[in-house]
Order: structure tokens, then sequence, then C-alpha cells
């Protein structure tokens, strides 16, 4: 199976990013126990497997675990992890995350100083691509005509149906990530053939109908909402995405769509979710099926199948260091590297009071002000998410975590709902939102609130949220990533914090692809 999946990645990674290959592609294997993207799709119980490597690639780095037959190269493995980069890429430039160690330039996502050099922001950039590769070819290999020519029928091609539509939003996810993070991006898709050439580049405004158009086109079908199993995406994945994009339509586009950011927020609170009643246990080590009432979409790792140096393994990992006892989060050891702002924890109130279930910090020998970010103890320590399970019992690894990462939950959903309807959106009702905000606040033992506006709900969001690969988005969205018109310590690599450049609203596009692709123009400002 490790060689099927391999071999299948490979040919679709290299029919998107042929500008740096030279070879042509229509060969045979010379090794008889090299199987191909087309021949493994003859085997019918591959469908599956095949899907499923296509979601292990939100979750693991390569073939072997840790390390071994890594996805992408040129970087070590852990890096290169999918939800690691992404989580560095949200977090680390924001008031809600830094990190002390010294690899390389990851100290410049926190300063925003980074260059389109940069091999953090490559190794994420060639990760999104390689999802977008592995989608297309496997989307290329389940048209009718393909499964005619095999002659699949019945069950099976039922549930391939499902899994194609699948594959094609896991495809649009990662497109979603490209353009938000970086615009105008290369656009490939299954109808682009197998082979060398240079991809087109694609405008930030096209590339976000080009989403709206293929989630709209899989709504009917994706399995019903909470009708999928644990971790694959149904019709509620498909409305989350809808409402992401239109929540932040005004930045992609410069066309406001809040009115239909609510109406899918409504499809989704009318799906039947639910609050889980302890905000804590949607972090532990047993967040898994049984907390599906409130996750829409979840990247799944297990402490002895998803063995990997990122997701939630690195972000339990390197939130411990200094005076914390590593067994009190379930792990062998701490990596002593990410602790937040006082920015974020200032965000609340009565903190020593407990006034907030949601305020999971580390206090004891750590320094709420951050005088030099290399120090751990420098920065409280964020303890939300753990490798225990929620009856305080260790997950199956002490080296690997069980804890799944909720990336889409019904909490993002209210506070979405919220905040279009206080941007004007019809259909939303201002007086509904704050139920759905005073909901939130009384799971966490928060007082209630009597009114909402905007700037609160930014606050919300952090303090609901934080950590969970938002905040960057949500803060390019109200103005105040870049700029001076919000800072927090260390924003352009100042003690205080200070106004930064516009252009870093947008990573840059590698300077490598670049060079390998003359159909690429550079974000402005880089």
């Amino acid at each position: 199976m490790k060689r099927i999946l391999t071999i299948i990645v490979l040919v679709a990674v290299i029919a998107l990013l042929g500008p740096s290959c030279h070879k042509d592609l229509d060969t045979v294997p010379l090794d008889p126990d090299v199987v191909t993207a087309a021949s493994v799709f003859d085997d019918p119980a591959n469908y599956k497997y095949i899907l499923a490597k296509l979601y292990a690639g939100l979750a693991i780095s390569g073939q072997e675990g840790p390390s071994g037959m890594p996805d992408i190269t040129s970087i070590d493995e852990g890096f290169g992890q999918y939800l690691r980069g992404y989580w560095y890429h949200q977090e680390l430039p924001t008031d809600e995350a830094v990190i002390g160690w010294n690899d390389q330039t990851i100290k410049d996502f926190h300063y925003q100083t980074w260059g389109s050099s940069d091999v953090f922001i490559t190794a994420f950039y060639y990760r999104v691509y390689y999802q977008i590769a592995a989608a297309n070819e496997f989307i290329r290999e389940t048209s009718d005509a393909k499964l005619d020519e095999r002659g699949v029928s019945g069950s099976l091609r039922e549930d391939i149906g499902f899994y194609r539509a699948e594959a094609r939003w896991l495809r649009a996810l990662s497109y979603w990530h490209a353009l938000d993070l970086f615009g105008n991006v290369p656009f490939v898709t299954e109808e682009d053939a197998v082979g060398f050439y240079f991809p087109a580049q694609i405008q930030r405004a096209n590339l976000y109908a080009y989403i709206e158009g293929e989630l709209k086109a899989i709504e009917d079908l994706m399995k019903p909402a909470r009708g999928n199993e644990y971790g694959r995406a149904d019709k509620a994945g498909v409305w989350m995405l809808l409402a992401k994009l239109y929540l932040n339509a005004e930045v992609y586009t410069g066309a406001q769509k809040y009115t239909e950011c609510i109406t899918y927020c409504d499809k989704i609170i009318d799906a039947g979710y639910s609050l889980l009643g302890t905000y804590a246990h949607l972090f532990t080590a047993d967040n898994g099926p049984a907390y599906a009432n409130e996750v829409i979409f979840s990247i799944n790792f297990d402490g002895i199948m998803t063995t990997t140096w990122g997701g939630t393994n690195f972000i339990i990992h390197a939130a411990v260091g200094g005076d914390m006892e590593p067994e009190n989060y379930g792990i062998s050891g701490g990596w002593g590297g990410t602790r937040t702002t006082s920015a974020l924890v200032e965000k609340f109130p009565g903190l020593t009071e407990n006034g907030d279930d949601r305020a999971m910090f580390f206090t004891e020998g750590q320094n709420l002000e951050i005088e030099d970010i290399s120090l751990f103890n420098d920065g409280y320590a964020v303890v939300k998410f753990t490798n225990l399970r929620s009856d305080g019992e260790p997950g199956s690894s002490l080296d690997h975590v069980d804890t799944d990462f909720p990336l889409f939950r019904l909490a993002d959903v209210y506070l979405m709902y919220a905040e279009a309807a206080l941007r004007g959106g019809a259909g939303g009702n201002v007086g509904e939102a704050l139920t759905y905000v005073n909901d939130l606040r009384a799971r966490a033992n928060a007082d209630p609130v009597n009114d909402i506006n905007l700037d609160f709900i930014l606050d919300e969001r952090a303090r609901e949220l934080y950590w969970e690969g938002h905040r960057r988005t949500d803060l390019v969205r109200f103005g105040k990533f870049t700029g001076g018109q919000y800072l927090w310590p260390w924003k352009g690599n100042v003690n205080d914090g200070i106004a930064t450049d516009a252009k870093y609203n947008l990573f840059p596009l590698p300077a490598a692809d670049l060079t390998a692709n003359p159909n690429l123009v550079q974000n402005t400002g880089y």
C-alpha cells in the first residue's frame, strides 16, 4: 500500500509541479513491483484506501511515520506536515502565539518580516499543492468514463461517487488555504493532462469563484450532514467552507457576502449540531466521535497509527516547558517552544479569579510579558490541547498524541453568524446572535453580555478559538493584522509592537516557484 500511494501521489505531484521536472511521464516502470497511478485503480479495494491517503495528507508527513518516505522533501518532515504548516501561518504572525526556537527563519513569522525565500512558507505552499495534486489524480481516475472502462458498478460505484465528491471538497479546502494565504496562485484541476507544462496563475477573485462553484456543485453529492464517518466531510463541511468564503469575501473579491454567510451558517445550525458540555473536552485525547455533535470536521490523530512530529503532536509537545510536568499533559517530554502574548491573556478579564474556563494558561514560573522570545518562561504557556483523556488518563502513547484537531466546529458557526449579522447580512438577527454568543459564554462559565459589537466579536473569537488556526484570517478581515490599528508584543520585531507593511496581509509566492514558472507574478511588495 505504501508503494501504491507513493507512486500515485508522485505522478500527481509531477503533473502539478511540472516546471521543475524534465522527463516525459509517458513511461512504464521497469520494476515489476511498482504500481502506476492508472493500474492501482483496477483493484476495487483501493479506492477507499487512496481516499484515506487524501485525508491523511492533512495529518501525517509521509509514508513511514514521523520520518521516512516523506511526501515533500528539502525540509524536516515535522516542519513539512500540513496542519503544522497551517498553524504556523495562522497563529505565529498574530497575538496568539510566539515560538522560542531558532530554526532558520521561524521567528520572522511573529515579527512579520518574512520574505519569498522563507523555507517554512515554501514548505507549506508545496504541501498545499501536494494535496491539490493528489486530489486531482483521484478525481481524474474516478470519472464516469474511467469507471465504465473498469466495469465498476453497483454499491461500489455509489460509494465512489461519495469518495469523488469528498476529494473535490478536500481540493477546495486546500485551494481555500491557497486563496487566503497566497492570493493569486498556480491553478490546476483534473482537466489538465499529466505531463510537463507551466501552470497558469489564477487571480484571487477567480479562484474564489471557482471554489464557490465547486462547493455548490458537490453539495448534493455529499453524504447528509452528520451522516458520514467521523473525520470525513459531508454536506455540513461544504456549508462550512462556503460560510468561510462568504465571511471573507470582501477581502478576497471586494464584494460583501454576509447574507450568504448567514444562509450557510443557518444550514449548519439547523442540521442538529450542539455544543459539547465541557469546553476543555474538545481538546483532549478522546475527543473523537463522541464529540461529533459539535465538531463539523476534524483532522484525526492516533498515537499509534498516525505518528508524526506535526499536527496536534507538535501543538501539545511544543507548548510544554519550564516548570511544567510533561506527564500532566499525557506526554513523555516537552519541547519548550510556544507560548502566548499578554494581548491574548488580557482578553480574559478576571483571569486570576478563573472568570472564564477558556482561559487555559500555565502561569507558574512564567512571565506575562515577553522580554525575550527565545526564553520559554517569557509568555504564559497554553494548556488548551492535551494528550490526557477527559477522565485524566493519558492517551495511547506518550510520544505521539491521540488528540484530534477540530478544524471546523459549531462555536465558530455561532460567531460567524453573529459577525455577519452585525455587518448587515440579510436574514441575520442580532438578538439571535447575542443568544449564540451567550451560549458559548455560559458553557465557559463566563458572565453573559447584554449587547455585542464587532470589536467584541473579534475578541470573543480569540477567547473561543485561539490556537485553532483562525486568528490571522480574522485579523486580516478586521483590518488589524498589519498596520498600526492594533499592536501586540513583538509585532514588527519591537517589544511593544509597531505598525507593519500591508504587504504582509498575504504571504509571498516562493521564490523557487517564481524561478521555475514564468507564468507567475509575485505578490505586491515582495
